[in-house]
């Protein structure tokens, strides 16, 4: 709270006097988004909405998303070990032990989480990206089943009217090593582009080094007046291992260390415990503008993932494939003081999923142990209506319909016939509205319910049993905030509070054998307060030492606990939700000085981590402190290269990111990466 303050303080102290002259009618860039189909300034959005662009992408470590995307407010994205990713929106790291859960992923047009409530996010690569938007909390309305929020990740594409060949070659501290190459072309109704990467690590623990093999291109044809098709397709080969938790003393007196053999059970080297996942995804849109008024969407997408994960007690393999299909009608029209938007369309997927479960010898499959098939179906019909009246107020009123249903067959230990459950047709609106009280100041409301049934590797966990009783999570969610931006656009200021009351909560426990399992915990009562503070300490000029210095801020503060929790005879009710900080502050500075020099330094800090429902254990606080610095446009001949050095946890601190909640035997720690460093180069050639 208190780095917070200090960077608004500070902004505000020094906003008249580093202001250079030359400058004062100079206008920054305005923030727009593209959250509920088309685009609007940032100002004017009825929801909480983060942005991560390419100039924040570009000053983060190129390894992991997990860095940029903690720069949003009530967003914490964890890395258990290099490739094992976490992710979070408002406290939903309840259900999220591995992977991503109740969060809807889309890029573009298409959806990346699957029928079964699957995300396979670190399929990506960061340079695939160019930019994300996260919708925080409840939007059920327009994107289907999701309590948490959405992300929106825009892939790369061409640049207008060139050819561009990009390049950039890394390495760091324990064995990392990357590339990336890109190319794009515009001809006069065609582009495309191509996006390739490899990625590998030893990673700072025993047992943790991954590779990832990535290749994506997005291609569009516009191949009539006001008609145009897209394609997005992308193949994914990641591994990693996983070493697996530790206990406090294990993590306290060697946090490198990976999961020992404990008993009868081996250790995690001894079981090559790791992920292979191969995923390949490919979606076409077409988009028809109808009329000035009329204008249809529609995209299909299909993809196939085959999964093997060798663990501590069983060797799973698992192969899915997704079709799918979106598509939307949307009207709209200006008036003198009222525009209309309304849009009406569908959502419908299904997923299949072949899942076997053997004995795992020293990494290599043994005797079958289970074999079951499941095929989960997403449906969802969605109404929205957005009403702008004299450019101040706008109000939007959505809905769905949505419907989920999965079937299951067991071959293995017992057979058991083909059987379907369904859930019952969940209706979700959502209504909001901002209001400009001045060109300065913009205030927001709104009120949504989320829905989030539970997914299928939740259904299904790793103890190889069907759970049919599990049921969705579902809950109301009221906000209201303030934004103030200054009419040149250096001064950015947001803060939201909001109160969300989730009922059937999904949580996370573990067997005696480290094999998990979900539970329905009743309610939970989340109060949260986020902020947000984007400021141009010195405007880019042409002129001074400082080209520019610019501060961020993202502040969010959870009191998030259970309500009517009770499991046997434990009762948790009153208790702090677990895996989710109490606190936590990113602040950021990024300096700009003469002949493309620059320094970008960023505090993020957490607060203590409860780690099981009893909250009788907990992770300590900790401080991460990272730099980077880089020089650009420098010339080899005529190509412009840039030259670029980081650190990390320059502290040195001892931090878990990523901690296995509710473990048995109290082996809650991931131990995140001591001190470490990077560098490397970049090239980029414009019309060639």
């Amino acid at each position: 709270m208190k780095t917070f303050f200090t960077a608004c303080l500070i902004a505000f102290c020094f906003s008249g006097l580093a202001q250079d002259k030359q400058d004062t009618t100079k206008r920054l860039k305005e923030v727009v988004i593209h959250p509920y189909f088309s685009a609007q300034p940032l100002m004017r959005s009825t929801g909480s909405v983060g942005t991560i662009d390419q100039a924040v992408l570009s000053r983060q470590p190129s390894n992991s998303f997990v860095s940029a995307i903690n720069t949003i407010s009530g967003v914490r994205m964890e890395e258990r070990s290099p490739g094992s990713y976490r992710l979070s929106i408002r406290g939903s790291l309840l259900r999220s032990p591995f992977g991503i859960r109740n969060i809807k992923i889309y890029v573009d047009d298409f959806p990346l989480t699957d029928a079964g409530g699957g995300s396979y996010f670190n399929a990506l690569d960061v340079a695939a990206a160019t930019g994300i938007q996260v919708l925080k909390g409840p939007h059920s309305s327009i994107f289907g089943a999701n309590s948490g929020g959405v992300i929106l990740v825009q892939p790369q594409g061409a640049t207008p009217d060139s050819t561009a060949l990009a390049l950039k070659i890394e390495g760091g501290s324990f064995g990392a090593f990357r590339e990336d190459l890109s190319l794009s072309k515009q001809f006069h109704k065609y582009s495309f582009n191509l996006t390739q990467a490899y990625q590998r690590s030893d990673g700072y623990r025993d047992h943790s080094a991954m590779d990832r093999k990535y290749f994506q291109t997005l291609q569009k044809w516009d191949y009539a007046k006001n008609v145009a098709l897209k394609a997005l397709i992308f193949y994914s080969d990641l591994h990693y291992n996983t070493p697996g938790g530790l206990t406090e003393a294990q993590y306290l007196q060697n946090p490198k260390l990976s999961r020992p053999a404990a008993g009868a059970a081996k250790s995690a080297i001894e079981q090559k415990a790791g992920i292979y996942s191969k995923t390949l995804y490919g979606g076409i849109s077409h988009n028809w503008q109808i009329t000035d008024y009329l204008k249809h969407v529609v995209a299909v997408f299909s993809s196939y993932t085959d999964f093997k994960n060798p663990f501590i007690s069983n060797y799973e393999k698992r192969k899915e494939f997704t079709l799918g299909l979106r598509s939307y009608l949307e009207y709209g029209k200006k008036y003198t003081d009222l525009s209309l938007k309304f849009n009406l369309g569908a959502e419908s997927m299904r997923t299949s999923s072949d899942i076997d479960n053997y004995g795992n010898d020293f990494g290599t499959p043994g005797n079958l142990m289970a074999s079951d098939q499941l095929k989960a179906g997403a449906n969802f019909a969605f109404a929205h209506l957005s009403i702008d009246v004299l450019n101040k107020w706008l109000f939007e009123l959505s809905a769905s319909a949505n419907l989920y249903k999965y079937a299951y067959e067991s071959i293995v230990p017992i057979a058991i016939a083909a059987r379907t459950n369904r859930f019952d047709v969940q209706l979700m609106p959502r209504l909001a509205v901002s209001y400009m009280a001045s060109p300065d100041i913009a205030l927001k409301a709104s009120v949504s319910k989320g829905y989030s049934p539970p997914s299928i590797s939740e259904i299904r966990a790793s103890n190889n049993v069907i759970n049919v009783d599990l049921q969705p999570e579902y809950g109301w969610n009221y906000e209201g905030g303030i934004r103030y931006q200054l009419p040149d656009n250096r001064l950015f200021i947001e803060v939201t509070g909001f109160y969300y009351q989730l009922n059937n909560a999904i949580v996370r426990r573990l067997d005696e054998n480290n094999a998990e399992f979900f539970i329905n915990a009743g309610g939970t009562r989340q109060w949260g307060l986020e902020t947000a503070l984007s400021f141009w300490l010195v405007k880019m000029n042409a002129s001074k030492l400082i080209r520019g210095v610019q501060l961020r801020n993202a502040y969010t503060l959870s009191h998030f606990k259970f309500e009517d929790y009770i499991d046997k005879t434990d009762d948790f009710s009153g208790n702090h939700l677990t895996g989710v900080p109490k606190t936590m502050c990113v602040s950021s500075a990024d300096i700009q000085f003469p002949k493309d020099f620059y320094l970008f330094l960023q505090h993020s800090f957490t607060s203590r981590i409860p780690l099981n429902d009893a909250n009788t254990a907990y992770a300590k606080k900790y401080h991460i402190l990272q730099t980077k610095i880089g020089w650009k446009n420098l010339r080899i001949g005529r190509v412009p290269l840039e030259i670029f050095a980081g650190a990390d946890n320059i502290l040195n601190q001892k931090y878990s990111l990523g901690n296995d909640l509710n473990a048995f035997g109290g082996r809650y720690f991931n131990a995140a990466a001591t001190r470490n460093f990077y560098g490397g180069v970049a090239l980029r050639l414009n019309k060639l």
